[in-house]
């Protein structure tokens, strides 16, 4: 599926760098799925993997407990979830999911850095047909054959399950997000992350050239303290 290349990887710069980004999407999700279905864990299915996704990246419980407030709209209320679509160097595709403060601010900031690298910043929905969004799981292996647990998730309406490194990713239309939740709480087992991510139905082939210019415009979204999530549509090139 070349799933790989569908978001951004950290290719280069410090762990601790690395490190940052991980709590900006880690805290994101915690404070999203307070604000879709409250601060209980124990009723809170997201929340509760948005939290122990935190705790295994060691998160600080003062971080934690500050996304928690703003998604009950509490401390840093006022921010918003917003999107921004265009196109990089040689027309790679370039989704951008953000959460800000400051939409103008924000704003000018990703279409700088589009300019800045021979891209371009987009109308919302002109990537509409390049990317769908789907229902992403990724869960440990359980006590359960593989061809079972695979049924499980067809049943579910997963439409792609597969398993590797012990973790099964289990893909389908957003709309049985829900559906697939309620199956995998049946058979007593937590995903290590849930959610909603944009997966490219179609991808850019590129040359050497092209993605120096498409990684400087990928590093500098991902420097952004606005920037969540980052998805691109470059042809999966990695050799074995």
């Amino acid at each position: 599926m070349g799933r790989k290349s569908a978001k951004i990887a950290v290719k280069k710069g410090a762990a601790d760098k690395a490190r940052s980004q991980v709590f900006t999407k880690a805290l994101h999700d915690v404070a999203l799925s307070v604000k879709s279905g409250g601060g209980d864990p124990d009723t809170n299915f997201l929340l509760r993997i948005a939290l122990d996704r935190c705790r295994k990246f060691n998160v600080p419980k003062d971080n934690i407990d500050r996304a928690i407030k703003r998604g009950l709209g509490g401390d840093g209320a006022g921010y918003e979830d917003v999107t921004y679509e265009g196109y990089g160097p040689n027309g790679v595709a370039v989704f951008v999911e953000a959460s800000t403060n400051n939409i103008t601010r924000t704003v000018a900031n990703v279409r700088s850095y589009f300019n800045k690298c021979g891209g371009s910043l987009g109308k919302d929905g002109s990537l509409q047909f390049i990317f769908d969004r789907k229902a992403v799981f990724k869960v440990p292996k359980i006590d359960l054959d593989e061809d079972d647990f695979t049924l499980e998730m067809i049943d579910a309406g997963a439409e792609d399950v597969e398993l590797e490194d012990d973790i099964f990713e289990v893909i389908g239309p957003m709309e049985v997000f829900g559906s697939i939740q309620n199956k995998l709480q049946e058979l007593n087992t937590n995903p290590e992350e849930a959610g909603l991510e944009r997966i490219p139905t179609t991808f850019k082939a590129i040359d050497e050239e092209t993605l120096t210019q498409i990684e400087k415009l990928l590093g500098m979204l991902e420097d952004d303290e606005d920037v969540v999530t980052v998805y691109h549509n470059i042809e999966d090139t990695e050799e074995g």
